[in-house]
Order: structure tokens, then sequence, then C-alpha cells
């Protein structure tokens, strides 16, 4: 089948879809009811027309993938910023000064090497088993239903914690 007899076949329905769209009304403000409007922010304006103001971000409740999506992002800039401070210590300082300050943070005590520990930990473990997970979505598809979503992500919080935390104690 060509183009043009498709074409020709769904003319009439773009025809009539088109023809039964109504333009979109506007709101059309007076210049004084303009000037007006500019004066409030947002919630200004709200608590004048004794309207509510929408519910904000810091009230709405993440669902937990999106709150692992998150941290998987927020651990990858994590690791690239201690890369960059890494690279950064070593051009500064010259060869071996990282190397110095790593020996440096592990000889202060178990309550400074500890957080230390897990905080370079963390991010590694969460970001390489968020990838991971993802590596398993994409050739197993039918695991991103929310109920195995939900799963992997309370697994994935809870396995990097658990490693990390082990890994404080190396």
């Amino acid at each position: 089948m060509s183009m043009i007899t498709l074409s020709s076949k769904m003319r009439p329905l773009v025809d009539r879809a088109v023809k039964t769209q109504s333009p979109r009304m506007m709101t059309v403000l007076s210049k004084e009811s303009g000037e007006e409007y500019k004066k409030f922010n947002y919630t200004a304006r709200m608590k004048k027309t004794g309207r509510p103001v929408s519910p904000h971000v810091t009230i709405y409740s993440f669902p937990i993938g999106a709150l692992s999506s998150i941290t998987n992002r927020v651990a990858g800039c994590a690791l690239s910023f201690g890369a960059a401070g890494l690279g950064a210590i070593e051009i500064v300082g010259g060869p071996g000064s990282s190397l110095s300050l790593m020996q440096e943070i592990g000889g202060a005590g178990f309550l400074v090497a500890a957080p230390a520990k897990f905080a370079v930990a963390f991010p590694i473990v969460y970001h390489y088993f968020g990838a991971v997970r993802h590596f398993a979505w994409d050739y197993f598809p039918e695991y991103l239903e929310n109920v195995d979503v939900e799963k992997s992500s309370y697994a994935l919080v809870g396995s990097s914690t658990l490693l990390s935390a082990g890994m404080m104690f190396l």
C-alpha cells in the first residue's frame, strides 16, 4: 500500500478531527487587573481569593521507586565529585597525597574512620547494585510491575546499607 493511498484514506478522519476541535478560550485581563496580578506572588493571590495553595513537594510522599531512583542519581554524582576531589588532591598535593590523606583518616580512630568508610562505600555499592537492577529490568521487563519495583527498591536500599556497614569494619 502506498503512502498516497494511506493518506487518502486518512484524510477524512483528519479533517473531521480538525473541524471538531474548538478554539481554546483565553482569559483576558484588563490593564488594571493585569497590574494588580503582577503585584502578588502565587501564595498572596491565593490568600486574597480564599482558595487553597496547591500542595508542595515537601508534603508529597514519594514512592520508594522514585526515592531509590533519586538516590541512585545522587550516588552517581557523589562518585563523580569524589573522583574529581581525589584528582584535585593529587594535582595540588603531588603524587601520593590522596593516599596520605586516606591513611590519616584511617588512623584517626574508629569514630572518624568508620563514617568516612561508609561515606565512600555506600555510593559505590548503591550505584553498582542500582546498575545491576537496571540491567535486570532491561533484559526482564516483566519485573517492572509496581509491586516488583517496590520490592527491588527496598532490597536495593537494605543490601547497600548492610554491605556498606560491613565495609566500615574492614
